[in-house]
């Protein structure tokens, strides 16, 4: 039987006027400021005069390590919101917006799959509504106004070899990881060693993804450390005075894009911070909102449970006063067989041995979302290839953890196919059994709290951390940042800072790498093995594929 592809669905949908999206909602169409006819931002005015509102109820979806065989956290998401929406309770999606670099990469794109995606689905994975460019904009008008500052004088006495603030663009480009500046003579300034991120991993992007309003990111961004003079003090964005400027680039992107799903559900889709080197979540803005104007509210976080449900319950949950009601824990029989040894060209054939053997890593999850006091159930994010017995295997697992596994079927049948899933989750939350807490109070030494997500999310022995990391440590304690939350930057794939480690390993060690001081976001990131802040292209890109048909169409997007 063959299937269309996620583009051919998306380009088929029946998508309604973004002000009756908004209507659903009740945002009168002039608080819509629209992108075209299917895309709009949210004003301020609107969301201040929404404040009032009692809040719905919150439901993460996370998932289990990521496989090469695919897990579909954001299917599984918007799926849930359409079937929310179908049981008839008022729900709105909230995920990231996607990053040009992983789209003509490796990865793809962020909008969902089959019948269970949220569109435009080529503007949201391409430009979309500028957000990404006004964040690259802004954070290089700091890195121009630093060196302009060094040439003019250097009234700041910046030391620099230690400028701390590196260069973003939104494209995934490993010849810019490391670079030399300013060559070419006295006029282009003082040469030095510099380098890229990806956007994503600007703090910039961290920030407009945690800041309530204008004033407070203004804030955030002038807080942002961006170098150290030779005495080692530090020197903020508010000395180079570019933190107004900067809120003015970024104005726009603050407010949340509102775009719908296939079924027209509302959706907003704001912000996209890595779920590495940052929290992995959507912007606290987009998340409040809809809180205050919805029954519902399905959100996702990045990567595995271990990374972004850790990081929305520590970083974004902490700082802006949310508390989950459920966690939605999606796993496939694919991923399943591939914790459990199965290669993946041997994914096909009926193995129930290797999905019991695969389940201990979905039990490490079950087991650490609960240590936050919500309660849990498992979605089996149903393909096609899977059989009976294989996805009873996962339900039997499951109820062994006091944790109920539910199969949807959203990818093929949309609302239809995730109706149990929905049900579930509302017996769940109308069950009013979340009684939700970080894992670490915000008082805990720097250190401590590493440990702390180690030993506690990771199943570690030990922290390796050599003498000079600890003292930095101490050091940003004793200015004050101790009670900033840790954003732990280790690799996706596994609870081990070793990708090729699946399953759900003890007796391990993470050994720290270095630590750095994300003053104006609030968070500590603390990076362990080896974490790329700009990745590279594969061997043969998705670019490679991307083209306009005939009728200027775009193909090969997904």
């Amino acid at each position: 039987m063959s299937y269309k592809s996620d583009i051919e669905i998306a380009r088929a949908a029946s998508k309604k006027p973004i002000q009756e999206v908004g209507d659903k909602l009740g945002i009168p169409s002039e608080h819509l400021l629209p992108y075209g006819h299917d895309k709009a931002k949210v004003s301020q005015v609107f969301i201040d005069s929404v404040q009032g509102n009692k809040n719905g109820k919150l439901i993460l979806v996370t998932a289990i390590n990521p496989t090469p065989a695919g897990e579909g956290k954001t299917t599984t998401t918007v799926g849930l919101g359409d079937g929310l929406n179908r049981i008839g309770k008022r729900a709105t999606v909230c995920i990231r917006e996607a990053s040009l670099g992983p789209n003509f990469g490796m990865k793809g794109g962020a909008a969902g799959g089959g019948y269970a995606q949220i569109v435009p689905m080529e503007d949201m994975n391409l430009h979309f509504t500028g957000d990404f460019h006004a964040i690259t904009s802004a954070h290089s008008l700091l890195s121009a106004m630093i060196d302009n500052h060094i040439y003019w004088g250097n009234e700041l006495e910046i030391d620099m070899r230690r400028v701390v603030w590196r260069r973003v663009v939104d494209m995934n480009d490993r010849a810019l990881r490391q670079i030399t500046a300013s060559l070419g003579g006295v006029s282009n300034g003082f040469p030095r060693e510099a380098g890229y991120d990806i956007t994503v991993a600007s703090e910039v992007m961290a920030i407009l993804c945690l800041a309530k309003n204008l004033k407070d990111l203004e804030e955030r961004l002038g807080n942002m450390i961006v170098a150290y003079r030779r005495d080692h003090s530090p020197v903020f964005c508010r000395d180079i005075e570019a933190q107004g400027a900067m809120t003015v680039l970024l104005k726009d992107a603050m407010q949340p894009n509102l775009v719908q799903t296939l079924e027209n559900n509302p959706a907003f889709v704001h912000g996209g911070p890595f779920a590495n080197i940052a929290h992995g979540c959507n912007s606290v803005i987009a998340t409040s909102t809809a809180l205050k104007l919805s029954d519902y509210v399905v959100t996702e976080a990045g990567f595995g449970a271990d990374l972004g449900a850790e990081k929305f319950m520590n970083i974004k949950c902490r700082k802006a006063g949310l508390a989950p009601s459920v966690v939605v824990l999606v796993a496939t029989v694919r991923a399943m067989k591939m914790n459990g040894g199965v290669a993946k060209a041997d994914l096909g054939p009926e193995n129930v041995e290797a999905v019991k053997a695969g389940c201990a890593n979905l039990g490490r999850h079950i087991e650490n979302v609960k240590s936050f006091g919500v309660p849990v159930v498992v979605g089996i994010n149903h393909f096609v290839t899977d059989t009976d017995a294989e996805v009873q295997a996962i339900k039997d697992y499951a109820k062994s953890l006091g944790a109920e596994a539910v199969l949807s079927r959203h990818w093929e049948l949309g609302s239809e196919g995730a109706e149990d899933l929905a049900k579930k989750v509302v017996e769940i939350a109308e069950g009013g059994n979340a009684n939700f807490s970080p894992i670490y109070p915000d008082e805990m030494p720097l250190f401590k709290k590493i440990e702390t997500i180690a030993k506690r999310i990771y199943w570690a022995d030990e922290v390796l951390a050599d003498k000079k990391i600890r003292d930095q440590l101490k050091k940003w304690e004793e200015q004050g940042y101790g009670n900033l939350p840790i954003c732990m930057a280790k690799t996706q794939y596994s609870f081990t800072t070793d990708p090729n480690v699946r399953g759900a390993p003890t007796g391990h060690s993470i050994p720290v790498r270095e630590v750095r001081l994300s003053a104006g976001a609030g968070f500590v990131v603390v990076v362990c093995g080896e974490i790329m802040t700009m990745p590279g292209l594969p061997r043969a890109p998705a670019a490679q594929t991307i083209r306009l048909n005939d009728e200027g169409q775009i193909e090969g997007l997904f």
